[in-house]
This record gives C-alpha cells, structure tokens and sequence, in this order.
C-alpha cells in the first residue's frame, strides 16, 4: 500500500499538468476573469478585425488568401442554411448569425492549437490563456445563445402562439397533450446540455491528449504531437461544423409546423372549392 502511494505522488509530481476547468487570473468588481475569457476577448477582436478586412476587399471576382477563405466558409454555412430552412431567403436571412457563430467557434478551436496557449505562458502561477471552447461554461453559454436564436427566429416565423402549439400539438382537452408537450420542452433543454458538451468535450479532450503525448516525447515532443495536432485541426472544423449543423437542424424543425400548417391550410382550402366545384356541376 505505501508502495501504490510512493507510485502515485511520484507520477503526480512528474507527470503533465491538465487542467480541466479555467483559471481565475484576477477580479473586477468582484466579477472573476479568468483564462478563457481572456482567450475569447482576444478571439472576438480578431474575428472583427478579419471579418471588417475581407468586407472591405470584397469584389466581384474571387480572391485568394484569407478572403477566399472567408467566403467559401459563408458560402457553405449559406448552403446549408438554404438546404434546412428551404429557400434562399430564409438563408440570406438568418446567414450571418450562423456564419459568425461557425467563424468564432473555428476560430477558437483553431488558435487553442496555437503556442503559448496552455502552460507556456504564466500569470500568477496560472496558464494566461486556455482554449475558450475547452471550457465547459463557454461552451454553455455559447449554446445558450445559438438556442436562444433558434427560439426567437422561430417565435419571429410563425408567431408566439403557434411556436407554443409546436410543443402542444394535441387536443388541449386531452392531458397527453400537455404530457408531450412538457416533455418536448424539457427536450430543448437537453439540446442545450447536448450540444455544450460535446463542444467542451471534443475539444477538452484533444487538449488533454496533446498534453499527455508532449510530456511522453519530451525532446521529440513535436514529433510526438504532430500526428495529433494535425488531426485536431480537422476536429476543431468538424466541431464547428457541427455545432452550427445541429442549431440550423433545431431552427429548421422548430419552423417546420408553420410550413405545415400552412399546408394544411391550403389543402382544406382546394378540398373545400372542389367539394362546391363538384356540388354546383351535380
């Protein structure tokens, strides 16, 4: 038993440093601020700045660098949008709320990869910068926001009273109604949690790794890293892409009743005028 404790504090002293929740480097106002958000500041300024620079070097004709970048990225989430929402309009509509969500997401991922994020650079005996999307509270509040902006498109779409039937789509009279409907509710909260998680997950995790085989190289630790480094790359794009696919799929579902009601509208309307069509010929 003393033996297993010898091992443990030995492996505790020598083995690599992972933080799984961020550090508070000081206070304002009492209100603490910690790594991460010093992370998603500098993030924040630099999607301005990138964003503001492509707009102003936008043109007709297509070009490379950084520009081309911007807008094959716009142009997908565009395509998406167009293909989950059904029509241009609606795409060109809601696109650039999606687009800046997608673009701030990969970006954060992107530059978590970065060097002297992590333990390289100090403050006070903590990490001065963390990956914001490898913090579970900034990714809670990222999705509060992406659905937050589900639930206010939908409510603009069709309504506050037809989004609420959305959820209690029954006879009212009928208590399995307000069962489902509770139950549906309930499910958007699970939304949230979902696509939190997955998110800080995802990105934690490949933190985690790159760390564990830094350590384990040592003075190859580039060569031991590269492999996973590369292939974070493709995560931090695919978590973005994700992200931004299942808030349009929550945006397109919660939509989708009014497009059927509307429907419906129109079918009882054509079965009523053929009805009076077929009466009057008789």
């Amino acid at each position: 038993m003393m033996a297993f404790g010898a091992f443990t504090k030995f492996a505790a002293e020598t083995g690599p440093t992972v933080h799984i929740k961020p550090q508070t480097l000081f206070d304002v106002n009492g209100w603490p601020i910690t790594n991460s958000m010093i992370f998603a500041w500098i993030c924040s300024v630099l999607i301005v700045v990138i964003l503001i620079r492509v707009a102003r070097r936008m043109t007709i004709r297509p070009k490379g660098g950084l520009t081309q970048f911007v807008e094959a990225g716009s142009e997908f989430i565009s395509n998406l949008l167009e293909g989950a929402l059904g029509g241009k309009e609606k795409a060109l509509k809601y696109g650039p709320y999606f687009a800046t969500m997608f673009f701030f997401i990969a970006l954060s991922n992107l530059l978590g990869l970065m060097p002297g994020v992590g333990e390289a650079l100090v403050y006070h005996d903590q990490p001065f910068l963390r990956a914001f999307t490898a913090d579970l509270n900034a990714t809670l509040a990222i999705s509060v926001v992406s659905l937050s902006l589900v639930q206010y498109f939908a409510i603009r779409e069709s309504g506050f009273i037809k989004h609420l039937r959305h959820y209690f789509a029954g006879k009212l009279w009928n208590p399995l109604t307000y069962f489902v409907g509770i139950y549906e509710v309930f499910g958007e909260f699970i939304r949230l949690f979902s696509l939190a998680l997955r998110l800080f997950l995802n990105i934690a995790i490949g933190e985690i790794i790159i760390t564990v085989f830094a350590y384990l190289g040592k003075n190859v630790a580039p060569l031991t890293d590269l492999p996973f480094l590369i292939l974070e790359l493709g995560v931090c794009l695919l978590q973005a892409y994700i992200f931004v696919m299942l808030s349009v799929t929550y945006l397109s579902l919660a939509i989708k009743h009014s497009d059927d009601s509307h429907e419906a509208k129109e079918d009882v309307k054509y079965d009523s005028l053929t009805e009076m069509a077929v009466s009057s010929s008789s």
